[in-house]
This record gives structure tokens, C-alpha cells and sequence, in this order.
């Protein structure tokens, strides 16, 4: 008991008060305090500036050298044999480990080591190397430069020197090793694999550093090339700019050239209503100077010579004064904003094509743009078009956009078409039937009342002839003179002869397959009324389930046919055109909102004209009897308010590249439309 109690009091003064263990390497200051040589060096190591004892802060100027302690050195291991404490594995490891590039003499620990005994397994500097060199006893001994990986060299196992090196388990061995565990493995000596694992690595550095100039190269090579494109890029850009830019200046040169077309249509109705205020203003003076004789007489009405006189009124007095109508809307004028209007949408859908579909139809080159306008008046030019390329379709065709398929035979280069509602189309040159010839006889009378009307200025050069200026400019409902209706010819006031249209009259039935379940059919599917109670159709494919919308049994794609319904309201209902490939299901399936049907659409007192979701507002007629002339070799849809005679109100234009079929959309519950028996 007491023997322990000394150990215990022989601990305290054997720990180091820096890392409060056992002494390890001790070493003693002047100042008399011991402590671990790695403990001290690392806490004066911290230190940049002065340096003490860290026990009684005694302080040093400068670092002292520290020597080892061997008196506290031997009590310490007296002290581990009696307490049982192990001996530190190689004091010089921790030290070895701070600093790498140093190895220290295993003997005092102090002196940088010069060799490396391999049989003793310890490294010596020159004064403790001494005995290996003078003494025979050590002759036999194997010395190499100094090794830091000395303990990493013993084996595990047997604690000697592991000079071979087992090539099946890829491990180093020792003797004991080689003739135990490694019993009967190939093996090679330690510095032979060492060569040829030095050897193999050169290799192995000698392709990656020419995998690595490759791959520079390489990288490099991409950096010109990425110089390259952007100078490209930019040339690129340059020219595309250039050519955007002549686009540009050759729009706006057509731009300028309409609106000078406008200020000089401007300024020749300006002059021309000039001319006529003075002679209206000549015509006044005369008048007045007749007015002022006879007021004179009358006031010598007592005189004799009163009942002598005689005063004959100025020939202007037989012209009817009237105001001429005259306005810019002239044929040219039309021209330049149909044309603009057609570029504009044509360049739209031709711009929504990919880039690579563009190239074949622009570079097949273009027949002259075909203009169509149809529509209320000044509500929009609703223009429709078509340019066939001679290249055949490229894709599926997309009806209701610009037409790049195969030219039809009907469509031929056409006049401009008026703006008005209703305009009527050209006749076609080639048909020389009954109207031709009216139409001749009728050039031959208006030539004649021309050459009458010419012979009456020579004569009164102050007449202003109505009639002369009436043709002047486009007649009643914005209708251009001398343009017949389809079917016949309109009258004075814009309408149209109903006997004409029902030369093309067609019998028709509403579709069973394609109406809505909320749509009644009777009087022989000519009568069509929308109810809250669904009928039991069956479901099938050509049938529509969104809106109360049918079709009728015949489609047409060539000549000409005339049909009226009649409304039983004209409030909530829709009359149109569609192709058979409409959308049935979707919510794209009503009428006028695709590229695949037309109508008009009555939504309480407002009247619209709708296609492919464009809306075009009309002035309503309030009509309950509604005519369709429907020319497929024109390609035009007119609509009539039709009573005694038939009054235009609307026309669509578009391509037929397939048979189309009247549609109706009624969506007013307890109203129906029904298809009128053709009757003069």
C-alpha cells in the first residue's frame, strides 16, 4: 500500500504540466521545469514574439538549446517497470511527423541523421554512425540513405525487415513471412518491384501527358474555331440585316406610294368640287343678275314701257342643283390597302411556317395575290387569299390559311373587289351566254348616252350633268358600276332580282348524323329546333356534342346554288358554310371560331361575320328570310335579306379545296330554322 501511494505522489512529478501526461523525451530549462521536448517545441512554435518557461514564465531572449534530461529520463523508467506503465513506441515519431523533410539521429535525437541501418532499424548521424564504420562487429550490417518510412518497413507480424515482395497477393513480406504464410508464392525483391513499379508509372505518365498536349490541342483548336463563329455570326448577321433592311425600304416605298395615291385623290376631288362651286358661284351670278333686271321692272310697273318688257330666264335655270358625291375611295386606292392588307396576312402565315418549308414556295416563285373583301363598310377589309406555287403541297393542307396547294382552274389573276357589303364579283370572261350579250347591249346604250351627255357640255359648257357625275364614283351601297351580282344584276339601290337567284335554287335536308342532341329535326328534316331535353341520338363520330349546331345532307364543290331559311327569331342563331373535316367534339367545333367554316351570327341585336375566330361587326338588316348564293367556281358565299327582292348584306371569299355543306348553330331554346321551299 505504501509502495503505491510512493507511485502515485512519483506520478505527479513525473507529468508534464503542458499535455498533463507522462514525460515523453523530457527535457529541462535553466529555471529548473521539465517538460516534454514536443510539447515545448509546439507551444513556443505558437509564439512569434517572446519566449518563457510556461511554468514560471521565466522569460528567454532567445530560444535556448534543450538538452535531454537523463536523470528524469531513467526515473521514467523506473517508474513505467514498476507501475506497468508501456514505453512510448519511438519518442522521435511525433517529431519525424512535424517535420517531414528532417530525420534525427535515433541515438540523441538531436543531430540530423546521415544513415539508415536496415539491420538495426534505427537511423544514426555521424558521430553515432561511428561504431558501424570503425567496428567490425557492425560490418555486416546494411546501411542506405536516411529512410522516414522505417517503421512502415517492419513487419507486422514478425517485426523484421520486409525485404521481398510477394507478386500473387501484391504485398511486401519478410523472411519469416516467406517461409510461413507466403509459403510456395512467386516473390521478388523489394527494389526490383520498385523499379518496376517506377518503371510503370513513367509509362503511365508518359501517356497522360501526351493524352493531355492532345487534349490541349483540341481545346485550343475550339477556342479558334469559337472565334471563327462568332465572326461568322456576325457577317452572318450583316447580310441578314441588309436584306431585312431592303425589305423594309421596299415596304416603305408601297407605303409612301399609297398615301401619295390618297393625297392625290384628295386633291382632285378637292379641285374638282372647285371647279364646280364656281361654276355653281357663275351659275348664282346669272340668276342674280335676272333677278336684279326684274325686281328693276317691277318697279316701273306704272310705266308704259313696263308692259314692253320681256325678260328670259338664263339657261341654268333648268338644272337641278344637286351635291355631287365625291370621295378618295377610288379603285387605286383600294388597290394599295387591299394589297396591304393581303401582304400583311400573307406574310403572317407564311412567317408562322418553319424556315425550311418557306424556302421551296418562295423560291417556286408567286402568281399575282387574288384579293377578296367582303364586309360592312370601313369594318375591316376581311380579305382572303391564295398564291399556288406550280411546286406540289408541302404537308397536310391548313384551309382558311394562305393556300399552297395545287392551283385550281378558277383561280385566275381578278380586279380588286369593293369593300362593300355585298360587293359582287366579276363575271368570269370565258362564259358567253344570254347575260353576255344583255351586258353588250347595255355597253352600246351607255356609249350612246355618253356621246349624248359629251354633245350637251359642248353646247352648255356650265351644265353639270348628274348622271356624269353619279359615274364618277362607285354607285348605291359602295357597289362597283358595271360589276353584275352572281346571278344577275343588282338594281339601282344594291339589290339583286330574286327570279335570278333562283335559277341556282337546290333542294335540301338537314343531317341527322350531325345534329346535336338538343337539336328536334321534323317536316321531313327540313325544320331544325333547339330544346332543353336531349334527343336520344345515338353517339357516333359525325355528330356534334358541344354546340347545337347540324349540317345538311349535301355539300357542294362545283357550280353554282341558291337555298333560303327562314328564322323564327333572329336573336341567338348562326348561318354558314362548313367542310366535312370540322371538328365535331371539340370546343373549336363552332361555326366561324376554325379555318374550317364561315357564318354569320346573330347574338340578340349585334350582327357579326366570323372565320377562324376572327370577328367582323356588320350592320343588322333584322332580316327573317335569309338567301345563300353559294358560287364554288367563283369561291364566293353571298348572304341576302331576302323579301321581294334579295339585299346583300354579306360575302365571304375563300378557296374550295373540297365539297362544303351548309351549316346552322342555333343556340336560343324554343327557336328553329327551316329550310324554305323555292317558290317565285
Amino acid at each position: 500500500m505504501a509502495e503505491n501511494m510512493s507511485l502515485l505522489s512519483l506520478e505527479d512529478d513525473l507529468t508534464c504540466s503542458i499535455c498533463l501526461g507522462l514525460f515523453e523525451n523530457p527535457v529541462s530549462l535553466i529555471c529548473g521545469h521539465s517538460f516534454c521536448a514536443n510539447c515545448l517545441d509546439a507551444t513556443w512554435n505558437d509564439r512569434t514574439t517572446s519566449m518563457f518557461c510556461p511554468h514560471c514564465r521565466m522569460p528567454f531572449s532567445s530560444k535556448p538549446e534543450l538538452k535531454k534530461n537523463t536523470v528524469l529520463s531513467a526515473v521514467l523508467d523506473a517508474y513505467r517497470v514498476k507501475a506497468g506503465v508501456p514505453e512510448p513506441v519511438m519518442e522521435h515519431v511525433e517529431e519525424r511527423r512535424r517535420d517531414p523533410d528532417t530525420i534525427k539521429c535515433d541515438t540523441c535525437m538531436e543531430a540530423e541523421a546521415v544513415k539508415t541501418c536496415l539491420t538495426c532499424m534505427a537511423s544514426y548521424c555521424e558521430d553515432h554512425l561511428r561504431p558501424h564504420r570503425d567496428n567490425i562487429v557492425f560490418r555486416s550490417h546494411q546501411l542506405s540513405d536516411p529512410l522516414p518510412d522505417l517503421l512502415e518497413r517492419l513487419c507486422p507480424d514478425h517485426s523484421k525487415l520486409m525485404e521481398f515482395y510477394c507478386t500473387h497477393h501484391q504485398c511486401c513480406i519478410c523472411s519469416s513471412c516467406l517461409q510461413s504464410e507466403h509459403k510456395g508464392c512467386n516473390f521478388t525483391g523489394t527494389d526490383e518491384q520498385h523499379h518496376k513499379q517506377k518503371t510503370g508509372f513513367m509509362d503511365k505518365l508518359n501517356i497522360l501527358d501526351v493524352k493531355i498536349d492532345k487534349n490541349l490541342q483540341v481545346v485550343l483548336q475550339m477556342k479558334d474555331q469559337q472565334n471563327k463563329l462568332k465572326d461568322m455570326a456576325l457577317t452572318r448577321k450583316r447580310i441578314l440585316e441588309a436584306e431585312y433592311t431592303k425589305i423594309r425600304e421596299m415596304i416603305d416605298r408601297d407605303e409612301k406610294e399609297a398615301v401619295q395615291a390618297i393625297d392625290k385623290e384628295l386633291e382632285a376631288g378637292q379641285s374638282r368640287l372647285l371647279s364646280l362651286m364656281k361654276k355653281f358661284n357663275e351659275n348664282i351670278d346669272r340668276m342674280s343678275r335676272t333677278k336684279s333686271e326684274i325686281n328693276s321692272l317691277l318697279d316701273q310697273s306704272h310705266s308704259f314701257t313696263f308692259l314692253k318688257a320681256s325678260v328670259d330666264l338664263p339657261s341654268v335655270v333648268n338644272f337641278e342643283p344637286k351635291n355631287p358625291r365625291i370621295n378618295v375611295d377610288s379603285q387605286g386606292v383600294i388597290a394599295h390597302h387591299s394589297s396591304a392588307v393581303a401582304l400583311k396576312e400573307w406574310i403572317a402565315k407564311l412567317l408562322d411556317l418553319p424556315p425550311e418549308k418557306r424556302i421551296p414556295l418562295l423560291q417556286a416563285g408567286f402568281r399575282e395575290p387574288v384579293l377578296f373583301m367582303g364586309s360592312g363598310p370601313m369594318h375591316g377589309l376581311h380579305n382572303q387569299f391564295s398564291i399556288p406555287p406550280s411546286q406540289p403541297n408541302f404537308g397536310q393542307p391548313n384551309f382558311g390559311q394562305p393556300n399552297f396547294g395545287q392551283p385550281r382552274p378558277f383561280m385566275q389573276p381578278r380586279n380588286v373587289r369593293s369593300p362593300s357589303p355585298g360587293a359582287p364579283l366579276r363575271a368570269r370572261g370565258k362564259k358567253k351566254d344570254q347575260n353576255s350579250k344583255s351586258h353588250a347591249n347595255t355597253d352600246q346604250k351607255d356609249q350612246s348616252e355618253r356621246k349624248e351627255r359629251m354633245d350637251r357640255k359642248e353646247q352648255s359648257p356650265n351644265r353639270v350633268d348628274q348622271k356624269d357625275l353619279d359615274q364618277r364614283q362607285p354607285q348605291a351601297a359602295g357597289l362597283m358600276p358595271g360589276v353584275p351580282v352572281p346571278g344577275g344584276s343588282l338594281g339601282g339601290d344594291g339589290f339583286a332580282k330574286r327570279s335570278d337567284l333562283l335559277k341556282y335554287g337546290t333542294i335540301l335536308n338537314f343531317d341527322v348524323k350531325t345534329a346535336h342532341k338538343r337539336i328536334v329535326l321534323s317536316e321531313n328534316n327540313t325544320k331544325a329546333t333547339v330544346t332543353d331535353e336531349p334527343t336520344d341520338y345515338p353517339d357516333i363520330r359525325t355528330r356534334f356534342s358541344v354546340c347545337s349546331q347540324v349540317l345538311c345532307t349535301k355539300g357542294f364543290s362545283q357550280g353554282r346554288h341558291y337555298w333560303e331559311i327562314k328564322m323564327s327569331s333572329n336573336n341567338f342563331c348562326g348561318l354558314g358554310l362548313a367542310f366535312g373535316t370540322i371538328d365535331r367534339k371539340g370546343p373549336s367545333s363552332r361555326l366561324g371560331r376554325n379555318a374550317e367554316s364561315w357564318c354569320v351570327e346573330w347574338f340578340n341585336v349585334k350582327l357579326s361575320a366570323w372565320h377562324n375566330s376572327i370577328e367582323t361587326v356588320l350592320e343588322n338588316p333584322n332580316p327573317s328570310r335569309v338567301g345563300i348564293l353559294l358560287d364554288c367556281d367563283e369561291g364566293s358565299a353571298t348572304f341576302y335579306n331576302v323579301k321581294d327582292r334579295a339585299f346583300p348584306f354579306h360575302t365571304f371569299v375563300f378557296p374550295f379545296s373540297k365539297p362544303v355543306y351548309p351549316a346552322f348553330w342555333i343556340f336560343s331554346n324554343g327557336s328553329n330554322v327551316s329550310l324554305c321551299k323555292l317558290t317565285s
